[in-house]
């Protein structure tokens, strides 16, 4: 079972009515800042808010716990949540020091919007993986029956990272041997929901609202009731996270600090315990 969520941490939606209150506009500039060089006490004593996507929520609160460990006067308010809709936030005005995502583009497309300092920095992998409810009802036992008819698949809006990653597994699977040539179509036909983000993909699959899903393995490796059904490495898809200091943040410093410890050795240990792949 997943913890509950740490304090210091804010939904999205809380994040959003702050950013209400606080944008004061968000025009894009034509080229972003280099980020400022992440040294001195400066570096660790700010209070940092991240905004993340939702599959790194647990492993985020031991991330910044262990970063307030070593770096004194360092805080954090983390909300977490779709990426695209993240990203869409800060375009808005929302007031944020780190911006972590769960695919490089949404990361790039802020850079590329003069709404990062300095490059996105990738820090962490993964891959793809079906779950099912603990008790199986529907008796899933490979990928393939992701296109059987009537089953309830459950996925995500069609701008979050995970949906696009789990359409290319989709189509790499219709190419593996014993696969229908209509897959792509069958599984799309069984999805009956589309969810904020693969932390509420992951719930729908925990209550028994679904019978199979296509989530991020260290979401499958957070959870006690669901089972884990393999996708072949051959239609697999590696996933990579990438994070960029927001630009107006007023800890850019600090955030820059943050950003590079997290896609260094001490974070890269912490994501692992996770499951996470290295960057």
């Amino acid at each position: 079972m997943r913890p509950p969520r740490p304090k210091g941490t804010v939904s999205l939606t809380t994040l959003a009515l702050v950013a209400t209150v606080a944008a004061t506009g968000c025009g894009a500039a034509t080229q972003a800042r280099v980020a400022p060089s992440p040294s001195g006490p400066a570096a660790a004593s700010a209070h940092l808010t991240v905004l993340a996507a939702a599959s790194l929520s647990t492993a985020l609160a031991d991330a910044t716990r262990a970063y307030q460990s070593s770096h004194a006067g360092a805080s954090f308010t983390v909300a977490t949540g779709s990426s695209a809709a993240l990203r869409v936030q800060i375009e808005q005005g929302a007031p944020a020091d780190v911006f972590l995502s769960a695919d490089t583009v949404n990361a790039q497309t802020l850079v590329g919007e003069g709404l990062a300092d300095g490059a996105a920095v990738p820090f962490a992998g993964n891959v793809l993986t079906v779950v099912v409810p603990l008790a199986n009802p529907a008796g899933v036992a490979t990928p393939a029956d992701l296109a059987r008819p009537g089953l309830r698949i459950i996925a995500a809006g069609s701008q979050v990272p995970i949906t696009k990653y789990a359409q290319q597994v989709v189509v790499n699977l219709a190419r593996q041997p014993g696969y229908p040539a209509d897959f792509v179509a069958r599984y799309t036909a069984n999805v009956v929901s589309h969810e904020d983000d693969v932390t509420a993909v992951l719930a729908k699959i925990e209550l028994d609202e679904g019978d199979a899903a296509i989530v991020y393995v260290t979401d499958a490796k957070s959870s006690s009731k669901v089972v884990t059904i393999p996708i072949p490495a051959a239609a697999n898809v590696p996933a990579t996270y990438a994070g960029v200091v927001v630009r107006g943040s007023a800890h850019a410093t600090a955030a820059a600090a943050f950003l590079s410890w997290l896609a260094g050795p001490e974070g890269q240990a912490i994501l692992a315990r996770f499951g996470f792949l290295p960057r």
